[in-house]
């Protein structure tokens, strides 16, 4: 087993486009939550998300004409990957191209083209329909066009997984690279589905925040009155390096990918297992395969939803999983600002890992107002704090009963 390390991370989220701007907003406890711009979305029940604001493609795309033919989650995940490549410093050449490996795991792939397609075949024909719609939808074409774009030979998967596919890309990557199937990889996730279909789906099963009134304020993981999730898109992708080979080039190392645990609840196709116990086991496995004690970790990235079953029972796991290490450590839910990224939320958040390990500060949850006598853990709430991290976890969780828990630790040569 060969040690793996980060040396590069890229953020496009509701907070910012560009690592600097993300984190800056996220360590100052912004909210990246606002009304629905995308569409008229005066009959939803949910009229707020977390939109990606002020990106361009043209800058991230080299040929201008083929911003077409990708949707926006492809848009957002080749731009992350470029902010990766510049904080790494890595670079794909023809002697090291085969050994490159792209794994970027989506949720639901181009739902904005699907919507437009459909609109298309109903008022004009099947004949109109674009002959680029099924390469623009399809949920692998991100993984697909940074392999394009980058050059990398290696593997190319994209893992569906709902809420966790950015973690399973992450964690499956981490491996490929430990195991010598491959010496860098580009991994991480991408997601952009704030479209009427979207917002309307997720709103008939009851999982959206109706906070209309402060949608700044709807996101409030582990809070007494949170009311559900807030959808949001955008990318995370991390730049991962088997060690040796990043020691040598100079590279600047962020983390170290210590630990992976991956489960499936068996138990309900959007209800966490009864507490927590199918995530429980992903947080063991994590800390087993790093050879890890669970007082060695110092921060969780929760998967905090703000949603009523997802904060009690992730509170229990962790309770489960860490024993009474669990009222030592802190754990704070980033989506409290950045809202619900879906199948890019592990993805941002095992960046937002990496980069507590690296700056050695852990993000805050914020509108955190009313104790949940359920939810009593220390939440990081409302303010940052400065804190040495040796270790941090990042859990992610998805509908199906699929659970990821990453786990990094400080790099110690």
């Amino acid at each position: 087993m060969r040690r793996v390390v980060v040396t590069g991370v890229g953020l496009v989220t509701p907070l910012g486009v560009g690592n600097e701007a993300t984190w800056r907003a996220l360590v100052s406890g912004k909210s990246g939550i606002g009304p629905i711009t995308r569409f008229d979305a005066s009959a939803h029940a949910t009229r707020f998300a977390g939109e990606v604001k002020g990106f361009r493609a043209e800058e991230y795309v080299s040929d201008p004409k083929e911003i077409k033919k990708m949707d926006a989650f492809t848009h957002y995940a080749l731009a992350a990957t470029r902010f990766a490549f510049e904080e790494s410093g890595f670079t794909v050449t023809a002697e090291n191209a085969e050994r490159v490996a792209v794994y970027v795991g989506v949720g639901l792939g181009g739902l904005a083209t699907l919507e437009a397609q459909v609109d298309v075949l109903r008022t004009k024909g099947p004949s109109r329909v674009s002959p680029f719609f099924i390469p623009t939808m399809i949920a692998n074409m991100a993984a697909g066009r940074i392999s394009m774009a980058f050059g990398a030979k290696g593997s190319n998967l994209c893992q569906v997984s709902a809420c966790s596919s950015g973690a399973h890309a992450v964690g499956d990557a981490s491996r490929a690279v430990a195991w010598g199937h491959a010496d860098a990889a580009i991994c991480g996730g991408a997601e952009a589905t704030i479209t009427p279909l979207g917002v309307a789906g997720f709103n008939s099963m009851k999982a959206l925040s109706t906070r209309n009134d402060a949608p700044e304020r709807a996101s409030r993981p582990f809070d007494r009155d949170r009311d559900g999730f807030v959808m949001a898109e955008g990318s995370g992708i991390l730049l991962l390096e088997e060690l040796e080979s990043a020691k040598r080039r100079g590279a600047r190392i962020l983390a170290e990918v210590a630990g992976y645990g991956a489960t499936a609840d068996a138990h309900h196709i959007t209800a966490p297992a009864p507490e927590g116990e199918g995530a429980a086991r992903a947080m063991k496995l994590a800390l087993r395969d790093a050879k890890m004690n669970a007082d060695d970790v110092d921060y969780i990235n929760a998967h905090g939803t703000s949603t009523p079953y997802n904060d009690k029972f992730e509170t229990m796991a962790v309770k489960s999983a860490f024993g009474p290490h669990a009222r030592k450590l802190a754990m704070s839910s980033t989506k409290s600002m950045t809202g619900h990224l879906l199948g890019a939320a592990g993805g941002v958040e095992a960046a937002f890992s990496a980069l507590a390990i690296a700056r050695r500060v852990l993000p805050p949850t914020i509108n955190y107002e009313n104790a949940d006598p359920e939810c009593d853990l220390d939440y990081v709430p409302n303010v940052a704090r400065e804190h040495r991290v040796r270790a941090a976890m990042s859990n992610s969780l998805g509908f199906g009963g699929t659970n990821v828990s990453l786990l990094f630790r400080e790099f110690v040569g």
